[in-house]
């Protein structure tokens, strides 16, 4: 099965939410007008593609007053190239240049930051690349024995200390054993409380700088991991996260559980940063890296 067709069939509810109403809209040869147009544009923002969905229909009247969109196909196609051009390109895996390569996942708790860092394990174990887990979340005893257990599943060593433990030491203890190991790349989990704001932003700045004192120019990549049910409302949490740490990327996960994966477009723009992956799925290899195309094909229809 081909990446779209995966897609279509993980990121289903979006689907239904957004492409199968499209077609609801039109029904009876309906033509483009501005009641149309209004209906659209609401159904764009139910569908939680944020501010895009203003744009899109601007876009789209625009289009539609030149003659250039004049029925259902051609609003598709628009909406397609629209989308397309508002995600522009995408970094694609990591390049894996220098050794350890070093990334940092953060995110709130809860937001499926742990079983991501798994997810990625297992993607590049299969890539042929070896790897090495921090137990960054020393806050959470459950945080860390999850990890471990996520380790074992995957074959990979671990680097954990007492619950309670200074993550930055840990951050440290992983890139040094990864080091002295001859490790490809080093996934370092760090905590998400959100209720202690402050302390944990400093706690992030803190872990970054001292994995940078280990190894110069590093973490190489810092991602940050989303709740994609909770839609535009990630994006607030998400802005916190951006002020404490460098983010290089975003993985947007549980995507197969909501109708909110147009969140995607909203997230992409309002933050200003490039989708790494979506999680789709709770097995292992449910973690796609992010194409645009395929992403708009699945859910607004190809």
């Amino acid at each position: 099965m081909g990446l779209f067709d995966r897609l279509k069939e993980r990121l289903s509810k979006t689907r239904t939410a957004l492409s199968d109403k499209i077609t609801g809209i039109f029904k009876g040869g309906r033509p483009i007008d501005a009641a149309l147009l209004a209906e659209l544009e609401e159904l764009l923002y139910t569908s939680d593609l944020g501010p895009v969905a203003e744009h899109v229909t601007t876009e789209l009247a625009r289009l539609h007053k030149r003659g250039d969109v004049k029925g259902e196909d051609d609003v598709r196609a628009a909406l397609r190239k629209i989308l397309l051009d508002r995600l522009g390109a995408t970094p694609g895996e990591p390049r894996f240049d220098v050794k350890p390569t070093v990334i940092l996942v953060v995110g709130v708790n809860g937001s499926g930051k742990t079983t991501s860092i798994a997810k990625l394990a297992h993607r590049f174990k299969k890539m042929g690349k070896s790897v090495l887990l921090g137990a960054g979340d020393t806050f959470r005893a459950a945080a860390a024995d999850q990890l471990e257990i996520w380790a074992q599943r995957n074959d990979v060593p671990i680097v954990r200390q007492k619950p309670g433990a200074d993550p930055a030491a840990v951050a440290f203890d992983a890139v040094d054993s990864a080091v002295a190991r001859g490790i490809d790349v080093v996934l370092v989990d760090t905590a998400g409380r959100l209720h202690t704001q402050k302390n944990l932003m400093d706690e992030l700045q803190k872990v970054r700088r001292v994995i940078e004192r280990r190894l110069p120019g590093a973490p190489h990549e810092t991602w940050l991991v989303l709740d994609g049910t909770n839609g535009q409302n990630a994006i607030q949490q998400a802005k916190l996260f951006l002020a404490a740490v460098q983010v290089t990327g975003l993985i947007v996960a549980k995507l197969d559980g909501t109708a909110r994966g147009g969140a995607v477009f909203g997230i992409h723009e309002q933050l200003g940063l490039p989708v790494r992956y979506i999680g789709t799925g709770e097995q292992l290899e449910l973690l796609e890296a992010f194409e645009p195309e395929a992403f708009v094909d699945a859910i607004v229809g190809h």
